[in-house]
């Protein structure tokens, strides 16, 4: 499936997500095994329960049989993105305000993972800033934006 394809079913089902209170955070074609599989992964502001996603499923459901935009036969996957979601979007990182984060970064030559609290999102110098346990202390760990290779949010112990 072509992106512009995987566009067309965004168009079609994010009306209906925002009238079930949840936003899609991807949309993904899997075309391997026998039968293609359509994932569309949603999220809200106080996390997606098994109840969201059958409601999802349902209505997603609903307006593919009446638009029809998939010629093959496939199944649809409906699921939350999971507690270690990556951090893609502004407001992903707006919603990791205060939470544990995972991130992967340049530090000149070398790469560095480094667990802590997400403590500031600097907009004006285009940092963040993860409050990380150094011995006994936590301390403030301000990171560039360009530096980041990666980051998710990580699991509260």
């Amino acid at each position: 499936m072509t992106d512009i394809a995987l566009d067309r079913i965004t168009e079609l089902v994010e009306p209906s997500l925002r009238q079930l209170g949840v936003e899609l955070y991807d949309a993904q074609w899997l075309a391997r095994g026998r039968t293609p599989v359509l994932r569309l992964v949603i999220d809200k502001p106080e996390g997606v329960g098994l109840d969201d996603c059958a409601r999802v499923s349902n209505a997603v459901s609903a307006v593919l049989d009446a638009h029809d935009p998939i010629e093959d036969r496939y199944e649809l996957e409906v699921s939350s993105p999971g507690a270690e979601r990556p951090l893609r979007t502004e407001q992903d990182w707006e919603r990791a305000l205060g939470r544990r984060v995972n991130v992967r970064f340049r530090h000149g030559d070398d790469e560095v993972v480094l667990e802590g609290r997400l403590t500031e999102l600097g907009l004006s110098d285009d940092t963040i800033t993860v409050e990380a346990r150094e011995g006994k202390s936590l301390v403030p760990v301000r990171i560039p934006r360009g530096d980041l290779l990666a980051a998710r949010r990580a699991l509260e112990l």
